[in-house]
């Protein structure tokens, strides 16, 4: 398949590109810094600076959004926060325009989206037919999914991909984690009760491409894997791992003070679970946290 990418130079796109390669897929990876796409991704990739570029004789088969600036990177100012509506709603919206514009339409489109989606729900155990939350990040996901599902207009099967954690060597949340909690001073951050969706990448690149290949499957899909875990649980089992302590707590009002709204993203949580891909037969090759993390350690 001819497959377009958006975010392919990210944590989640360099691994998925690679194994689009391998299928022998031809790929194109839509990036502000070209020059690095074939470093990041793959040597045969095509790279594309802007969307301007996909002209409506240029033909797709499917189309990969997984663009997004980093949401807990910098304070949730008012530009701040229109920033990442703009890398995630008005991209996937132009990207939805070119789509429509295109002569030969791709036959699907898996869009980017986060268990953020449902806001801070406790314990609840939630499946894909839970309802959307109404804090920021829940807002912003919601916006994001309503904006990918306007390709269907054009006749476009649109799943959205309502991502976890992702547990990489590479870098993501858990790469800024490893430092301190080698060094033996891991926390547990606030209460520690905040449960923490998590999903090692290798199973996440299989569900993408069971979704990319499966025609009767859209709508939202929870990219998690079926044992989501509290933040103590996580924090414990990670100091395991390491072979290293983990004494130390990360006081809620400390981190609410350091980082403002963006603290809720560490403190509060979603329980959830991925119910529709599991009815579909996927099976999880890392179902639980400590052959996830043993997996991703010792690469």
């Amino acid at each position: 398949m001819r497959i377009l990418i958006t975010g392919g130079t990210g944590l989640i796109g360099r691994h998925l590109c690679k194994a689009l390669q391998a299928e022998g897929h031809l790929l194109t990876v839509l990036s502000r810094r070209p020059a690095t796409v074939a470093v990041k991704c793959c040597a045969s990739a095509q790279a594309m600076a802007t969307l301007e570029e996909w002209r409506p004789d240029r033909t797709f088969d499917a189309v990969i959004n997984l663009a997004g600036q980093p949401i807990v990177d910098e304070a949730w100012t008012e530009k701040r926060k229109q920033a990442l509506r703009d890398s995630r709603i008005a991209l996937t919206e132009e990207l939805v325009r070119c789509i429509a514009a295109a002569r030969q339409k791709p036959a699907v489109l898996l869009s980017g989206s986060a268990v953020g989606y449902y806001g801070n729900r406790g314990d609840t155990e939630l499946d894909e037919n839970a309802g959307a939350g109404d804090d920021f990040a829940a807002g912003l996901c919601r916006d994001w999914e309503t904006a990918a599902l306007a390709a269907e207009a054009s006749g476009v099967r649109v799943c959205l991909l309502r991502t976890g954690l992702v547990l990489s060597e590479r870098g993501g949340l858990l790469g800024r984690m490893l430092l301190p909690f080698r060094l033996g001073l891991g926390a547990r951050l606030g209460s520690g009760t905040q449960w923490m969706s998590w999903v090692h990448v290798d199973d996440y690149v299989a569900m993408v491409l069971r979704l990319l290949r499966d025609e009767q499957m859209c709508g939202p899909f929870n990219m998690t894997a079926p044992q989501p875990v509290t933040n103590t649980e996580f924090t414990l089992t990670l100091a395991s791992m390491l072979r290293r302590p983990a004494f130390f707590i990360a006081p809620a009002l400390m981190l609410r003070l350091a980082m403002g709204e963006r603290a809720a993203l560490l403190l509060e949580g979603q329980r959830v679970l991925p119910t529709r891909l599991m009815k579909a037969g996927c099976q999880f090759k890392f179902p639980d946290l400590a052959s996830a993390l043993n997996s991703v350690l010792n690469r």
